[in-house]
């Protein structure tokens, strides 16, 4: 079982010391989150009672691709994922050249975790239609590869026409691509193209297991088993070894944790809502579960 460290909501001058705790404490891969700004949205979030999202104004979403390059710099062990990248908000060179560069600078260290997002305002202000996204994400996966490959190549397609051309530099080793989401459609997604699968939200166990089904399901019509995809499913239960060593028998590959968020009576009045909170309960979560797996 891999221990991905859930970093959304986290304060930009937080992630690189995080990292380095990540690094030193045995977790697989720190998770980055991202959104382009905050305004008085038109979209309605699709995971609250209200339609409200789960942030603030003042809350930081730090560019995911140089927030990636800076905690690389520091680390040699420790994976980076976007949790998740809304590509199609934006044009496909930015993307490919992006992730290229951060997958070169970490040395392969990078995974593209990928989204066709919910907030209709963040593709208004960059020129991307919304209503194409989820079309243009299916175009996008080939073509990244396509362009990561090197040398000179070329796609002609529906949403994206290049080539003979070429980026540089490109990554020694393929970037892995993980889908987002529990809609069918971003489930079919993963099925069909995806290395992996991350869950978007917090499962209870049954929860989990009716995604599992569906996604094995999907994965059938393409001659694929879970076997195939990295699974990352966040649990709506205590942590333990005993709760990860179940799911991962049962084809979850990894999970993820943000441990500051199940904090102690006793952390809270010590550290506070500070940095010194998040590094105490993740070394408690790594000796507590991480080590013991």
């Amino acid at each position: 079982m891999e221990f991905w460290l859930g970093a959304a909501f986290v304060d930009t001058h937080e992630f690189v010391p995080l990292a380095k705790a990540a690094d030193r404490l045995g977790y697989a891969t720190v998770a980055v989150s991202d959104h382009i700004f905050y305004t008085d949205y038109q979209s309605a979030y699709p995971y609250s009672d209200t339609g409200a999202p789960p942030y603030k104004p003042d809350t930081h979403w730090p560019d995911v691709w140089v927030t990636i390059g800076a905690m690389a710099a520091v680390t040699e062990r420790v994976r980076f994922a976007t949790n998740v990248y809304i590509a199609p908000a934006r044009d496909l060179f930015t993307v490919a050249k992006a992730v290229s560069t951060a997958a070169v600078l970490s040395g392969d260290r990078t995974i593209l975790g990928l989204g066709v997002g919910w907030c209709k305002d963040e593709f208004l202000q960059t020129g991307q239609d919304f209503h194409t996204r989820g079309r243009r994400l299916d175009e996008m996966i080939p073509a990244l590869r396509t362009l990561w490959q090197g040398g000179t190549v070329e796609h002609h397609g529906t949403h994206y026409d290049f080539g003979p051309l070429s980026i540089a530099p490109v990554p020694d080793r393929p970037v892995p691509v993980y889908i987002g989401g529990d809609s069918d459609a971003a489930l079919r997604r993963a099925a069909r193209v995806g290395d992996g699968w991350i869950g978007n939200r917090v499962y209870t166990e049954d929860q989990l297991a009716d995604l599992l089904a569906r996604l094995t399901r999907h994965l059938s019509e393409h001659g694929r088993t879970l076997d195939d995809l990295r699974v990352i499913a966040p649990i709506a239960a205590m942590p333990s070894a005993d709760l990860y060593r179940r799911w991962a028998d049962r084809g979850v590959t990894g999970t993820m944790a943000a441990p500051w968020w199940l904090a102690t009576p006793d952390e809270k009045a010590r550290h506070g809502r500070t940095l010194a909170l998040k590094l105490a309960t993740m070394e408690r979560f790594a000796e507590e579960v991480i080590a013991k797996m």
